[in-house]
């Protein structure tokens, strides 16, 4: 256990990419305990022979292909429209177009460069400090891993066997939630910090104006209810679902609104790949790392020591809490859930914890992850966009981690939050 977790620390610190240091230190692992290095290959090629798996290429395609095709810019002028009159109302309206285009991503990070590029210039218009505009599209982005389809969620399904259709519905409520409470913490911050000032409008024309622009959204509206509702009601898998957005974004994107040209299709499959193949590697490697775990019996010593620290469900939660938190720092969000998915599933199931709850805790939290520093995948995004040093985003961001962490809380402490629509 020493060398595996050794190898993987120094490794991490020299900054090596998270799917070599899994690989190189699970090898490393696997070698001193003499197991024939033939179980690295067979592992790996076991870990990407699933046909579930199949969701993760599509729902990246399916993203690229709603930004390149005018969706986004659709859903964009919507929440615009809707929330543009309000103090703040610029910055929510980054909130709410996350939560319309993570229906549709399956990704905070592209979720934050989709929106970012857009939003984080018209904050600055209005008078948002940068840093401000930057940590808010960043922390709007994570809603991309927690607001169904999501690709955590499938990856959490997949290594946790729990229903992934389940963790899509389930996650429903959750995103609503913390996309809430993101929203009224922009308001307070605008009203507070005195910035967005908005001249009052008459409810009749933001009426006419918010159903000119919806018109204009409803194709692209309809792709999340499509996909959820055939999920739902059991006409397709989740992983068919995948190929269902495909499909109907392209068309609608080609044939609807126009925009995809013949060239913008080499381009969206080459970015598509590039991701896709980011992502498979991450999730061969952490089976390997997983295995060497297993070997190593990693997984029965920590379900023991989380036996004796916590006494029932209520400190079980507190310390998944807080030990995700302080992973989340330093670990990429997949890479999270392949590795600790398996140890602390059946230590939830234990305690009575309901399967499709704790999966929900976990994407939330790992989703958190995407914006605590230095590993932080959301911010480093939003500061490519804005030009803005993930430093000078700190103070601001602590505003928002601070609200992110009742809701984390809150969403560990009241199941009916995750289950309610089951």
């Amino acid at each position: 256990m020493a060398l595996l977790f050794g190898w993987m620390t120094a490794l991490l610190a020299v900054a090596v990419p998270i799917f070599a240091v899994m690989g190189i230190s699970s090898v490393i692992a696997l070698k001193a305990r003499g197991i024939d290095l033939i179980a690295v290959p067979q592992n790996v090629f076991e870990a990407l022979d699933s046909f579930a798996l199949l969701a993760i290429p599509f729902y990246v395609l399916a993203g690229n292909i709603m930004k390149v095709g005018g969706i986004s810019s659709r859903l964009i002028g919507l929440a615009t429209a809707l929330l543009g009159w309000m103090r703040g109302g610029v910055g929510s309206a980054a909130i709410l177009t996350c939560m319309f285009f993570s229906t549709i991503s399956g990704s905070s990070s592209a979720t934050t460069a989709a929106v970012g590029s857009t939003m984080i210039p018209a904050m600055e218009r209005k008078g948002y400090p940068k840093p401000f505009a930057a940590a808010t599209v960043a922390v709007g982005g994570e809603l991309g891993a927690i607001i169904p389809p999501s690709l955590p969620m499938v990856i959490y399904g997949l290594v946790a066997n729990v229903s992934i259709g389940g963790l899509f519905i389930a996650g429903i409520l959750p995103g609503l939630f913390i996309g809430l409470s993101l929203i009224l913490t922009i308001c307070a911050m605008a009203k507070i910090q005195g910035f967005d000032e908005t001249s009052r409008v008459a409810f009749g024309p933001w009426l006419r104006n918010v159903v000119v622009v919806g018109r204009e959204a409803l194709i692209a509206l309809l792709m999340p209810v499509i996909i959820l509702g055939g999920i739902y009601s059991g006409a397709f898998t989740a992983t068919e679902a995948s190929v269902v957005a495909v499909v109907y974004g392209f068309v609608v994107g080609m044939f609807v609104y126009r925009e995809i040209t013949p060239g913008d299709v080499v381009r969206i499959l080459n970015d598509s790949a590039v991701m896709t193949g980011m992502v498979m590697l991450i999730v061969a490697f952490a089976a390997l790392f997983g295995y060497a775990m297993t070997i190593n019996r990693i997984p029965h010593y920590f379900g023991e020591l989380i036996g004796q620290i916590a006494g029932g469900p209520i400190a079980f939660l507190l310390l998944v809490n807080v030990l995700l938190f302080v992973v989340g720092t330093f670990m990429e969000a997949l890479a999270t859930i392949l590795i600790l998915g398996p140890i602390l599933g059946p230590v939830a199931q234990s305690y009575g914890i309901d399967p499709i709850h704790f999966g929900i805790v976990m994407i939330v939290n790992v989703a958190t992850g995407m914006v605590t520093p230095p590993v932080a995948v959301n911010l480093t995004i939003a500061s490519q966009i804005s030009g803005v040093s993930m430093d000078a985003m700190t103070r601001p961001l602590l505003v928002f981690l601070a609200v992110l962490t009742i809701d984390v809380l809150i969403i560990s402490y009241v199941p009916a939050l995750s289950l309610a629509l089951l």
